[in-house]
């Protein structure tokens, strides 16, 4: 097998580079780094973090996905689908081994990137991908109540009921002022994008220029300001960054080796293996939402191998720096593409804006509220699920309903991990049902005045789902007279493995235990081939040229026609 050739998307995507497309990269480099502000310190915080390693995360993993990537527009970095599984790492393992897991994990996307073997993460079905997406959203939202309440709580745990359990029991340390700040800030995500709708009142009493360039403004990072200079100007007595981590450190971050041994890697397969995996889906989903949206001629679509392989890069690289995993997130990647970004360039310069931001601004993230980043990843929790999928199940199959709903649920009550794996398998024993109804022996009248002869057509795949199927042919064969004779025709069945050819083999034996022929007709190049690699055919000839008993003896009801293989 061919390994795939390392090569950045940024190399093609810069040829013929002009400076419109340089401007344009760079507002929408910019506007992205600001939008990715918050959202990076509220990931971090949400995972049980300091808000550096989600700031961190976003400048080191987003410049080298931009750098390295398959894409043109893709924005790298922390993302709501990793809270909960990163939290349970930390809950369970420690942040030292969360360390270890996500460099692991990069090793295996890279070695998924190299082996080419990006376009399975395909094969995993929608309805399995919303499933656990709506149940992260779900679980996102639960663990965000404590902050968005103002809960005296000192340790969340690390799964649903638990979380539930804790919360009624602290319900009576409600902070009116935190709950106050963390609605406003979701009531104003909310309301912002209808502010300045076509048509909005705010649109036609305040027309112009200044007002549209106002509307720009991503709703998070105007709910930030805002809302901390309120806070802190009127002295509401609520949890800020400043007082649960110390505010956030104004340099850069420092190179460090996380504890290492085999046996604590053999410990943390699990978790490699749910990171890796949800990093993969995550951002070649991603990656397929930009080609969607893109109509600029200058945007190809992505290279799912080399995507991979700089996801895994990134992933390799952050946990030196005190980072968290790293994806391709959907919501910052479509604000860059709707911001006008045509290359990677744009994604360099959302790193670089970042760590401007941090480098010059840091002190004053002391006064945010933890209820205002609370109500910011509620918002995102909203957006990222996908409600109405749970109204349009009416319209699906059975098969549908069960693995998203199975999925969804099993996501939400254990974990990821869980979900994932008893969907797949779910998928799979479905898949197999469903091909197995696929298949079906159909019998045809025998000629007249004839020996005694059965005759059925065969349809579909003879695989080990429907070789069952084959089990009443050789219970009629097993009934019949003696020198019964047997036709199948073949012409409609696509495809044979090896549990479906012994299924013939077993008509084979039941047709000679009777002293009778067997005839084949109109075999497909697939099946003919395994027939005659498995030494069926020559089984098949043999038992036609094997002397025959009497009540055989008489002429068969009609001679093989062209394209059969008597017996």
């Amino acid at each position: 097998m061919a390994l795939h050739t390392f090569r950045p998307r940024a190399i093609d995507a810069l040829q013929g580079y002009s400076k419109s497309r340089l401007l344009a990269d760079l507002g929408a480099g910019v506007t992205v780094g600001v939008v990715a502000l918050p959202l990076a310190m509220a990931f971090a915080i949400a995972s049980g973090l300091p808000p550096q390693a989600g700031l961190w995360t976003a400048i080191i993993g987003g410049f080298l996905v931009a750098l390295l990537g398959g894409t043109s527009v893709q924005i790298g970095g922390p993302a709501g689908a990793f809270i909960v599984i990163v939290y349970g790492i930390v809950e369970r393992y420690g942040v030292a081994n969360l360390l270890i897991s996500t460099a692991c994990a990069g090793v295996l996307l890279f070695a998924l990137g190299w082996l080419r073997l990006g376009s399975l993460v395909r094969f995993v079905p929608v309805s399995i991908v919303i499933g656990f997406t709506n149940g992260i959203a779900v679980l996102i939202a639960v663990s965000q109540l404590k902050d968005f309440l103002g809960l005296a709580i000192d340790k969340m745990p690390g799964n649903f009921f638990s979380q539930v359990h804790v919360m009624a029991q602290h319900a009576g340390t409600v902070n009116p002022y935190a709950l106050g700040l963390g609605a406003a800030c979701l009531f104003g995500l909310l309301l912002w994008p209808r502010l300045f709708m076509h048509g909005s009142p705010v649109l036609r009493m305040a027309e112009g220029h200044t007002v549209r360039s106002f509307a720009r403004i991503p709703a998070p990072v105007v709910a930030l300001i805002t809302l901390t200079a309120l806070s802190h100007f009127m002295g509401y007595p609520v949890e800020t960054l400043g007082t649960r981590f110390g505010g956030i450190p104004q340099s850069l971050p420092a190179f460090a080796l996380p504890e290492f041994s085999w046996e604590t890697v053999r410990l943390l397969v699990a978790p490699t293996i749910t990171i890796a995996l949800l990093g993969a889906i995550e951002s070649l989903l991603c990656a397929r939402v930009a080609d969607q949206l893109n109509i600029d001629p200058h945007i190809r679509k992505h290279d799912p191998n080399q995507e991979l392989m700089a996801q895994g890069l990134a992933n390799f690289v952050v946990p030196f720096f005190g980072g968290m995993p790293v994806t391709g997130t959907i919501a910052r990647t479509v604000t860059n593409l709707r911001a006008g970004a045509t290359s990677p360039v744009a994604g360099i310069v959302h790193a670089a804006t970042l760590a401007v931001i941090v480098l010059a601004a840091a002190p004053l993230a002391l006064h945010i509220p933890l209820a205002v980043l609370a109500g910011i990843l509620l918002h995102v929790a909203w957006n990222m699920g996908e409600w109405h999928e749970f109204a349009r199940l009416r319209h699906f199959s059975n098969h549908y309903r069960l693995l998203l709903l199975g999925t969804f649920f099993l996501t939400v009550v254990f974990d990821l991990t869980v979900a994932v794996q008893v969907g797949l398998v779910l998928a799979c024993a479905l898949f197999v049902r469903r091909m197995s109804e696929l298949f079906r022996a159909e019998p045809e009248a025998p000629p007249k005045n004839a020996a005694p002869t059965l005759a059925w057509r065969l349809h579909g795949v003879l695989f080990f789902g429907a070789a069952s199927k084959i089990d009443p042919l050789a219970q009629a064969i097993e009934a019949a007279p003696q020198g019964v004779q047997v036709h199948l025709d073949i012409h409609d069945l696509f495809a044979l493995d090896t549990t479906g050819l012994e299924g013939l083999e077993q008509i084979l034996k039941a047709v000679a235990a009777r002293g009778g022929q067997l005839m084949l007709s109109g075999a497909q190049a697939q099946p003919a081939s395994l027939m005659e690699r498995s030494g069926f055919n020559a089984r098949l000839a043999a038992q036609s040229a094997a002397p025959q008993p009497p009540a055989a003896a008489s002429p068969p009801a009609h001679s093989p026609s062209s394209g059969e293989t008597p017996g």
